[in-house]
C-alpha cells in the first residue's frame, strides 16, 4: 500500500473510529452517571459510535476540515513529494468516506459571501496549513490527522489574558469561557482543548497539539482540575444535566515570554471530537 492509500485510510479512520481511551471514558461515565436522562444519552452516543465503527459511517454529519500535524525526528525528513501525497490522500479519503460537500466556490470575496454555492466534490474541502512538530524520537515520522467540525469553531475562543503571574487566573478564564460555550454548544459531553502560548498562532497550534497528543486515561493534574470544574456545572450530555459535561480535557502549555499577558486558545469540542488518527511512516 502506498502513502496516498495510507493517508486515505487514515482520514476514514479519523472520521469513523472511536479510540480506546474515549470508549473507556464513556463507559465509566455511563456507570457513574446518576441522572437517568443523562445516562440514556450517553448510552445512545456509545451505541452510535459502535455503529459508525462497524459500518464505516462518519461519526457526525459535519465531517469536518482536515488538519495535519507532522511529527518529525531529527533523523527523518519531509519532501514536497510527501506533502503532495498527503494532500492527494486526504482528497481521496474525503471522497471514499464520503465526506459532506462543504467547499465553497468562487474568488476570495465570493467565498466569504458563499454567493457561488458549493462544490459537489467532498475532496475539495482542502486541509488547513500543515503544522510541523519536533519529535523526541530521532527516527519518528508520524502524521497526525484531525477533522475539525464547525460547531466547536463557532464556540471557540483565542484571546489574551492579563495574568498577574497567576496560573489560577489564566486557567480560570479558560474555564469561564468553556462554561459559557458548553451551555450553548449542545453536543456535550465535550473533551475541551486548551493551548497557552505567546501569540495567537502559537496558542492555537498548542491547542491542536493538545488534541493530538492528549489521552483521557493519562490526564495531567491541570487537565483533571479543568475536567472536575466543568463537570460541576451540571450542563450534562446534550444539556440534560448530570455529572458528565466533559469526559476529560486536554491542555498544552508552550514557551512563555516576560510579559503581563498570556494568549489562551480554547476549543469546546463536540462529543465526536477529537476525531483523529495517526500514520506512522
Amino acid at each position: 500500500m502506498d502513502i496516498v492509500d495510507k493517508v486515505s485510510d487514515s482520514i476514514i479512520k479519523a472520521s469513523t473510529n472511536l479510540s480506546d481511551d474515549k470508549r473507556n471514558a464513556l463507559k465509566l461515565a455511563i456507570e457513574n452517571e446518576t441522572n437517568e436522562n443523562a445516562k440514556w444519552v450517553l448510552s445512545q452516543i456509545l451505541e452510535n459510535y459502535e455503529v459508525a465503527m462497524r459500518d464505516k459511517f462518519p461519526l457526525c454529519d459535519d465531517t469536518g476540515i482536515p488538519h495535519v500535524i507532522i511529527e518529525l525526528g531529527k533523523n527523518r525528513e519531509i519532501t514536497s513529494d510527501l506533502i503532495s501525497q498527503i494532500n492527494e490522500g486526504i482528497y481521496q479519503g474525503l471522497n471514499k468516506l464520503p465526506a459532506r460537500p462543504m467547499a465553497v466556490k468562487g474568488n476570495p470575496i465570493e467565498r466569504i459571501e458563499q454567493s457561488q454555492g458549493l462544490y459537489d466534490d467532498p475532496g475539495l474541502m482542502k486541509p488547513s496549513s500543515f503544522l510541523i512538530d519536533e519529535s523526541e524520537n530521532p527516527d519518528s515520522l508520524n502524521i497526525h490527522f484531525l477533522l475539525q467540525g464547525g460547531g466547536p469553531e463557532i464556540r471557540a475562543k483565542t484571546y489574551r489574558v492579563y495574568h498577574k503571574r497567576s496560573f489560577d487566573i489564566v486557567i480560570g478564564e479558560a474555564i469561564n469561557w468553556l462554561n459559557d460555550s458548553l451551555k450553548l454548544l449542545g453536543c456535550t459531553p465535550s473533551i475541551p482543548a486548551i493551548g497557552i502560548g505567546r501569540t495567537h498562532y502559537e496558542a492555537s497550534s498548542l491547542m491542536l497539539k493538545a488534541m493530538v497528543y492528549g489521552k483521557l486515561d493519562n490526564l495531567s493534574k491541570e487537565e483533571q482540575y479543568v475536567t472536575d470544574k466543568l463537570n460541576e456545572t451540571n450542563i450534562g450530555p446534550l444539556g440534560f444535566g448530570g455529572k458528565t459535561t466533559v469526559l476529560g480535557s486536554f491542555i498544552k502549555i508552550g514557551n512563555q515570554r516576560a510579559s503581563g499577558v498570556r494568549i489562551v486558545s480554547v476549543r469546546p469540542s463536540c462529543f465526536v471530537e477529537p476525531r483523529k488518527s495517526t500514520l506512522l511512516l
